[in-house]
């Protein structure tokens, strides 16, 4: 296809994404700030990024976390634009700027609770739904995200590693400045934080990615059309021992479902070779749209 041919695809309601997606950053910025104020904070559960940082400074030298978080938050996206040469875009400034301004006005809110478990278990799962909202907004709060990228690109290490340098010498640091069950705190909060924000990226609904390998293909593939209701791809498969080709069947379905599947191909192969992994987010015909 030529570039004058080819056609990109446009949004058809360009307006109503783009306020879509600064709600995601407004709101989940929001939900973040209120965890960290009534949750966080006050059982002193540091779980990593500026907002851990800044429970920690306020320990130590009675700093006000809005500004210790504006002091990291700014600079850090600042550098991100001039090391890394990316433009992060007006959302992640709103997110910057935004979330330390609701820990600002909401710094003087009754703590929720005085049980650092709850406070961590229940923190963690208001930030990491807060952030996977902003995250769905594509855009990001800045903070120690940014910092990992920078390690990254100066190191050679991977996100993941850098992320994980930075959050485990938060916790660490908390551990030290409070006492070790506050830094186990620490990590159950950081713990379930990223769990929860997978959870809000893709969905609760997990489904099933099977493979069959069977001599009744078409059986089970039949079985499968007419009585799942669900589509299979057909493919062809090499046995590395005995170099013969064998067909193999291929099929994602939704959890709820594959108690169904299991007894059709046991029952029209029970020498059928089946195997199984999770599918986190499918996107199509018959799951959620793209």
């Amino acid at each position: 296809m030529t570039k004058k041919n080819r056609r990109i695809r446009k949004d058809p309601h360009p307006r109503l994404t783009i306020f879509s997606d600064y709600a995601s950053v407004i709101i989940g910025s929001a939900i973040v700030a209120i965890s960290f104020n009534v949750l966080l904070l006050p059982n002193e559960v540091a779980s990593g990024g500026v907002s851990g940082i800044s429970t920690i400074l306020k320990s130590v030298f009675d700093w006000r976390p809005a500004f210790v978080q504006w002091a990291f938050n700014i600079p850090l996206f600042i550098a991100g634009l001039v090391l890394l040469g990316k433009n992060f875009g007006i959302k992640t400034a709103v997110g910057t700027i935004f979330l330390p301004l609701v820990v600002f006005l909401t710094e003087s809110w009754e703590p929720w609770t005085r049980d650092p478990l709850l406070g961590a278990l229940f923190g963690g799962i208001m930030v990491g739904l807060g952030l996977g909202i902003v995250f769905r907004g594509k855009a990001s709060t800045g903070g120690t995200d940014l910092a990992a990228q920078i390690i990254t690109k100066f190191t050679g290490l991977t996100l993941g590693t850098s992320v994980a340098l930075i959050d485990g010498f938060i916790v660490l640091s908390a551990a030290l400045v409070f006492d070790i069950e506050k830094g186990l705190y620490a990590l159950i909060g950081l713990y379930v934080t990223t769990k929860t924000i997978d959870l809000v990226q893709v969905g609760f609904g997990q489904s099933k990615l099977v493979y069959i390998i069977t001599t009744k293909q078409v059986e089970i593939r039949d079985a499968i059309y007419n009585e799942v209701d669900r589509g299979v791809t057909e493919l062809t498969a090499t046995g590395g021992y005995s170099g013969t080709e064998k067909p193999l069947l291929m099929v994602v379905i939704p959890q709820t479902e594959f108690t169904r599947l299991k007894q059709l191909v046991k029952f029209i192969d029970p020498s059928a070779f089946v195997i199984v992994s999770d599918a986190s987010e499918v996107l199509g015909e018959g799951f959620k749209r793209p």
